[in-house]
């Protein structure tokens, strides 16, 4: 049965709201796919605004692959402003679709990809306005599966209430996987209903159905266990690797926005994972191991993907981009290729010791030099040594020496305050380390016109992470140390008006824990605090600590824990964790380890170039590390 679009009753609302064009659809490459003739029906959602949710990779990709199948079509759903919101409540307009204006609870599936947990307000605005009960327990057969994926997924415990299901890594392949289940199923007749199909998902072992699963207390709070609650459940979820990236050269169509957006730009991901070890990433621990894309696959995705849409600016992207095996091939070739043209290249992500300045002039010979952004993570040696970011103050000050030399003039350094051991001192140090930036500059250039802006955020320790046993710091003390560090540098005469200075207070790092390392029960804190009027709490213009600190008085007010024993109190080894049933194939035993390494300023080698060092995940998920070179090249374009 066809389900009709809501934009009739959508479209004469848009004229009351901020950047309506955001909710009109009929972007290019966007796909409208016939109702009656898929069988599997995809809601894809990301829950921030258009404007950051367009651009995130990962939902781009699965929309693609998804509508590449016969029987199955999806569409895209974002998170509305609250303008929309309380027009759409008083005019009884469903959440929709930007593609098709179909209401959401029409579909079977609503796939929600969290990149952080400050989104799951806006999930619960999402399923409200749809019509979905919040609580999956309450759900009927004429609801769809709510089903979150993306990093934060990997624990997706406090959202335990409001999920069907869960699934852990990448998308490529189980997205394919779960629409075979829901066609059989249906084609079935549907037997069992919605019990029926969630059990068969779970029983593979690759999608995580929290209702299938308790979990124990101890008197004081702690998790007992976490044990599955019926037969054919196994006892452990595992996350999902794609072994061949070259096999899924996604996407081949990207989005076009309409609206400005976040990122103006076609972005390819030349690798995925990480080794570098830095204890804090937890991104960079869930994705392991390191699988490339072949250079000839690169510049294959960038010219379909500047074809198909237009941009003028590629991005390469990955945690590290410069660590790429081929990285200098690859750049030096798509330089040579788009050379003339106004096509510009960029690496969001830049480690100062994989970068070269031979590197850097390729990404800027079409004419574009931007500032150069680096990540010293930590002010001084030692913090850098606890955290595994092997980078010596040496190597920084080389590099932006040589960068500064050869016609840059802006330098960014992202900092973090608050990781444990840390003391006044070691934020104090980012002063001196600016300043020596700035002096540098000077002197390689002769010019007083040198900048260097220094952005800080706070810690928040993750999970699957060796840092999730440690206690965050509070948010008092992160604060006094960014007000003592800003005085520091506003306090030097000769460099400090050449210092740009951009922070974020302590208190969203706090809340962001609280949802980090969470358990079930704070999912009652979370939906209090939407009850409240909690909305894109990511905005710092709509984030409110007070409301958040409030609603967990009141919703954990019954319970023997509160917000600072999820946040500021430190883990012993043999705490159960509420994520410890889900495996991101990390050794528990070796994380461990490496958290006691860091408490002993013990560094730890990239197991790309050294023997292995057994964190446990190639032999765990039956994986293993894929680096070049492969010895091709780019060849230039043939211009028909």
């Amino acid at each position: 049965m066809s389900v009709e679009s809501l934009f009739p009753r959508l479209e004469p609302l848009l004229h009351k709201v901020q950047k309506p064009i955001q909710y009109v659809g009929g972007e290019l490459n966007s796909t409208v796919k016939d109702w009656d003739e898929a069988t599997v029906r995809w809601a894809l959602m990301y829950p921030d605004a258009y404007e950051v949710g367009l651009p995130n990779q990962g939902v781009q990709i699965l929309y693609e692959i998804l509508n590449e199948l016969p029987e199955t079509l999806a569409e895209r759903t974002y998170a509305v402003w609250p303008d929309l919101e309380a027009l759409m409540r008083a005019e009884r307009v469903p959440q929709f679709t930007v593609d098709g204006h179909r209401p959401v609870r029409a579909f079977d599936v609503l796939g929600v990809s969290f990149a952080t947990e400050l989104g799951y307000t806006n999930m619960l605005t999402a399923l409200d306005l749809a019509g979905i009960p919040l609580r999956a327990a309450e759900r009927t057969d004429e609801d769809p599966i709510v089903l979150a994926g993306g990093h934060a997924a990997f624990n997706p415990e406090p959202i335990a209430d409001f999920l069907d299901a869960a699934v852990l890594g990448d998308g490529e392949q189980i997205v394919i996987a779960i629409s075979e289940v829901l066609r059989e199923w249906k084609e079935e007749g549907s037997p069992g209903g919605r019990d029926e199909v969630l059990m068969r998902l779970a029983s593979s072992g690759g999608v995580y159905v929290p209702k299938f699963y308790d979990v124990e207390y101890h008197p004081d709070g702690r998790v007992k266990r976490v044990v599955p609650n019926r037969p054919g459940v196994p006892s452990r979820v595992f996350k999902h690797t794609v072994m061949d990236l070259d096999e899924w050269p996604y996407p081949k169509k990207p989005l076009v926005p309409l609206a400005e957006t976040v990122h103006e730009r076609f972005s390819v991901e030349i690798f995925r994972g990480c080794t570098r070890g830095c204890r804090f990433c937890q991104a960079g621990m869930i994705t392991r191991p390191v699988r490339e894309r072949s250079i000839t696959t690169i510049g294959d995705m960038v010219e379909v993907g500047i074809k198909e849409s237009g941009f003028s600016e590629v991005g390469l992207l990955s945690l590290s981009s410069a660590d790429h095996s081929e990285i200098t091939d690859v750049t030096k070739g798509l330089a040579d290729r788009y050379e003339g043209s106004q096509i510009g290249l960029s690496l969001p992500s830049t480690r100062v010791d994989a970068f070269n300045i031979d590197l850097a002039n390729e990404l800027s010979r079409n004419g574009r030099r931007s500032g150069l952004t680096f990540a010293p993570e930590g002010g001084s040696e030692r913090m850098r040594k606890v955290i595994n970011k092997m980078v010596t103050e040496e190597d920084l000050i080389r590099t932006v020496t040589t960068a500064y030399g050869q016609g840059w003039r802006q330098v960014k350094l992202y900092f973090m305050c608050g990781l444990p051991t840390e003391e006044d001192v070691d934020v104090l140090a980012i002063a001196d380390l600016a300043k020596r930036v700035i002096k540098a500059g000077r002197e390689a250039t002769g010019s007083k016109d040198i900048r260097c802006t220094v952005s800080i955020g706070g810690f928040v320790p993750k999970p699957h992470t060796p840092f999730q046993w440690a206690a965050q710091c509070d948010h008092e003390t992160v604060d006094r140390r960014l007000r003592e560090l800003r005085d520091a540098m506003r306090a030097d005469k000769e460099y400090g008006k050449a210092i740009g200075y951009r922070y974020h207070d302590g208190k969203p790092s706090i809340v962001e824990g609280l949802l980090s390392r969470g358990d079930r029960r704070v999912g009652a804190v979370i939906r209090t605090v939407w009850e409240d009027g909690g909305r894109f709490d990511g905005w710092s213009e709509h984030f409110s600590y007070d409301r958040w600190m409030a609603a967990a008085e009141r919703a954990l007010a019954g319970e023997p824990v509160d917000v600072a024993w999820y946040t500021t109190r430190e883990r012993d080894e043999h705490e159960v964790l509420p994520w410890d049933h889900l495996d991101a194939g990390l050794d528990r035993e070796w994380l461990w380890q490496d958290w006691q390494d860091a408490l002993g300023d013990i560094e730890v080698e990239d197991c790309r170039w050294t023997p292995c060092y057994d964190c446990g995940v190639c032999p765990t998920m039956g994986t293993e590390i894929q680096i070049g070179p492969t010895g091709k090249k780019l060849l230039p374009l043939t211009v028909l």
